[in-house]
């Protein structure tokens, strides 16, 4: 592994903590300093181990690899995603009554350019500039269906299916957010590594 793929999970991990413990904050879940530590310490540790495991099995299948770095980097833009939909949606939105897709549209978009950067760079490992217009038109197409995905699921979880095993209704809001965002990255992932990023 390199020195940046240390630092990025140590640092991916961190953001993920961040998410658990506002979604324990959400559930009225006291954080005490133990459960703090563990957010704090404990996350980056096995965000490491984990990308270090994906590393010793990517030697046979680099899909492996390639498949943590990206999860990695979806997990941080999901956050992204998530911080920026509340924004957007909570504090600005809600005041005008306008439609939460709007809000969840905007943040997927933003949340993309984070990804195309950390899919490029970090997990495809694809440095070249060669045919940069044709793979951002790629990309682009990919990004759009994927946009098609992460909001059609959205609205199924929020609107169709509704607020499950009597869970309140924001925190549904959040969680199918996530949803939406895991289902659109398995899209994604399979976009980038075999039509985006290619070899």
């Amino acid at each position: 592994m390199k020195a940046i793929d240390v630092v990025l999970a140590l640092i991916f991990g961190r953001i993920i903590g961040f998410l658990l413990g506002d979604f324990l904050r959400e559930w009225e879940i006291h954080i005490n300093l133990y459960l703090n530590l563990i957010i704090w310490i404990a996350f980056p540790l096995i965000s490491l181990f984990c990308l270090w495991l994906a590393h010793l099995i990517g030697r046979k299948f680099l899909f492996i690899y390639q498949g943590a770095k990206f999860f990695l980097v979806g997990a941080v833009a999901t956050v992204v995603d998530l911080k920026l939909f509340e924004f957007i949606w909570l504090l600005v939105l809600a005041q005008i009554q306008a439609s939460s897709i709007i809000a969840k549209g905007f943040s997927f978009v933003i949340s993309t350019a984070l990804k195309y950067w950390g899919n490029k760079y970090w997990a495809f490992q694809k440095h070249g500039k060669e045919n940069i217009h044709k793979e951002m038109a790629q990309f682009f197409l990919i990004t759009l269906i994927g946009l098609a995905v992460d909001i059609l699921s959205f609205r199924y979880f929020v609107n169709a299916l509704g607020p499950q095993f009597d869970i309140p209704a924001a925190i549904w809001i959040k969680l199918s957010v996530i949803f939406a965002a895991i289902i659109a990255a398995i899209w994604n992932f399979i976009g980038y590594k075999f039509f985006v990023f290619k070899k």
